[in-house]
C-alpha cells in the first residue's frame, strides 16, 4: 500500500527521543522550550506555545480572544472539522465563507461580500479562521484589510502549511493575522506524533495562551490575586486546560525541524513531477498564486464527478492509498442540525464532488509515483 501520507523518520529522530529518555525530564522540560524556540525562529514569529495537537491549539486560540456565546466565528468549508468545532466548543456560532475555486483557499471576494451584509445585519464575526488547505497560503493581507475594516480577529489555520510562504516570508510570522495554528500530525509537514502550536506577537496573548495549556494556573506574582504564601505557591485564576506537549514529543518535533527545508524541497518536486506524469490527462491539478510557496502537504486532483468514485475505488483497489479533502464541513450531520443545507457553499462542495489527494510525503519514490500515475490513467479511460 502507498499511503496518501506518511511520516518521515531516521535514526537522528529517533536518537533525539532516546536521549529525553535518559534524561532527567520527560515532560515539560527544555526540548519544549527549544523546540518553541525553534519554530518561533523559523517563522519569525517572538512566541510559539507547543500544545498537544492542533485542535487544542485551535480552541486555546478561541478562548484567548474571548470566543464566547453569542460571537460569531466564520471559517472556510473545506478543511478538518477542528477548525468550525473549535468556536463551537467555547458556545459560538459558526458560518463559513466559500471558496475561491483555483486555490480552494477562502475566498476573499465572497468574504467581503459577507462581511458587508453582515455589518447591515449586526451579525458581524468576532473572529475569522482562514485556513491554509494543501498547503498553501490564503490571501492573508486581504482578508486582513478585512478584518480590521470591520474589526475581526484572525486565527490563521495553517495547520497544513509549516514551511510555506506568502509574499516571500514564512506562514506564522503573524503579519497578517493574531494567532497562527500548526500541526505536528504524522501525515503533516514534520510531526512530534500529535502536536500542535500556536504562534503569536502579541506577549499578553502568547501569556494567557500559556496559562490556558495548563489549567488556567499561574505561578506569576503579577498576575496573582492574593499575596504568595511561598515557593511551592500558584493560583488557577481561570478555567484551563491540559493541553501539554511531552518533551518526548518536542524531542523529536526539533529533531524534524532540521530537515524541513528537505522536506519541503522534495514535495515541491513531487509536486512538479505529478504536473508533468498527469499534463494532458482529464484531470485539474492544483494551482498555487504566484505570491506563495506551498508547503504542498496534499496534492489534491479534480475529476469528473461522475467518474470519482470509479477512479477513487480504482486506486484503493491497486493499493494506493488516496484520500478525500475535505467532505465540506457544513454538509455533516451536526451541523446540518444547526441549519446547514446542500448548497450553501457552492464552490466547495463543486470541489468536494470532483476531489482526490493523492499519494505525497517526502520519501514517495519516482517509481512509487509513475506507478500512482499509471494506475489513476488507466482509471480515467
Amino acid at each position: 500500500m502507498i499511503p496518501y501520507g506518511r511520516q518521515s523518520i531516521d535514526e537522528s529522530d529517533i536518537e533525539a527521543v532516546v536521549a529525553v529518555l535518559r534524561s532527567a525530564w520527560v515532560t515539560q522540560g527544555p526540548a519544549i522550550t527549544a523546540f518553541e524556540q525553534g519554530i518561533g525562529d523559523y517563522c519569525g514569529a517572538p512566541h510559539a506555545l507547543a500544545v498537544c495537537n492542533a485542535t487544542a491549539a485551535l480552541h486555546l486560540a478561541c478562548l484567548a480572544l474571548d470566543v464566547g456565546p453569542g460571537d460569531r466565528v466564520w471559517t472556510s468549508p473545506n478543511t478538518f472539522v477542528a477548525s468550525a468545532n473549535c468556536a463551537r466548543y467555547c458556545g459560538a456560532d459558526v458560518d463559513f465563507v466559500d471558496v475561491d475555486p483555483l486555490t480552494l483557499n477562502m475566498s476573499t471576494s465572497a468574504l467581503a461580500e459577507k462581511l458587508m451584509i453582515a455589518e447591515q445585519e449586526n451579525r458581524v464575526p468576532k473572529v475569522i479562521i482562514p485556513v491554509h488547505f494543501a498547503g498553501q497560503a490564503c490571501d492573508m493581507a486581504k482578508i486582513a484589510d478585512l478584518a480590521k475594516k470591520y474589526g475581526c480577529r484572525v486565527i490563521e489555520d495553517a495547520s497544513h502549511a509549516v514551511g510555506a510562504q506568502y509574499r516571500g516570508e514564512p506562514v506564522g510570522n503573524g503579519r497578517y493575522a493574531d494567532i497562527t495554528i500548526f500541526s505536528f500530525h504524522p501525515v503533516k509537514i514534520i510531526t512530534t506524533g500529535e502536536g500542535g502550536m500556536a504562534l503569536t506577537r502579541d506577549p499578553q496573548l502568547a501569556a494567557r495562551l500559556a496559562r490556558l495549556r495548563s489549567h488556567g494556573i499561574t505561578r506569576e506574582p503579577a498576575e496573582m490575586e492574593n499575596e504568595s504564601e511561598g515557593p511551592w505557591y500558584y493560583e488557577q485564576i481561570e478555567l484551563g486546560f491540559n493541553a501539554r506537549m511531552t518533551d518526548l514529543q518536542a524531542a523529536l518535533g526539533l529533531s524534524q525541524l532540521q530537515r524541513l527545508a528537505p522536506f519541503i524541497a522534495r514535495r515541491q518536486a513531487l509536486a512538479e513531477r505529478y504536473a508533468k506524469l498527469l499534463a494532458g490527462k482529464p484531470v485539474v491539478c492544483p494551482t498555487v498564486a504566484a505570491d506563495r510557496r506551498s508547503a504542498w502537504h496534499l496534492y489534491p486532483i479534480r475529476v469528473a464527478a461522475d467518474k470519482r468514485r470509479h477512479v477513487f475505488e480504482t486506486l484503493r483497489a491497486a493499493g494506493i492509498g488516496v484520500q478525500t479533502h475535505y467532505i465540506p464541513v457544513h454538509l455533516q450531520p451536526y451541523y446540518r442540525r444547526l441549519g446547514f443545507k446542500t448548497g450553501d457553499f457552492p464552490e466547495a462542495e463543486r470541489y468536494y464532488r470532483e476531489a482526490i489527494s493523492l499519494p505525497m510525503f517526502p520519501d514517495l519514490t519516482d517509481a512509487e509515483q509513475d506507478q500512482v500515475a499509471a494506475v489513476l490513467d488507466e482509471a480515467l479511460r
